[in-house]
């Protein structure tokens, strides 16, 4: 399986930053700084997470 993995023009400037890539409705997400490492989701539970964080659902996590 070939991917096209994308990455944010606002990391351009920086070593490390999150790649995207899809297939379907599958999404696969990985660090630019260590590419092996993939991590797989679905389009449905990755924009569930997105709006949680934007919402502060998370807030509590921080430090």
């Amino acid at each position: 399986m070939e991917l096209h993995w994308q990455k944010s023009s606002f990391s351009a400037d920086t070593g490390s930053c999150i790649e995207i890539a899809e297939q379907g409705d599958r999404i696969f997400l990985r660090e630019s700084d260590d590419p092996e490492v993939v991590v797989r989701t679905t389009r449905r539970k990755l924009r569930a997470f997105l709006e949680g964080a934007k919402a502060g659902e998370f807030d509590r996590f921080t430090t």
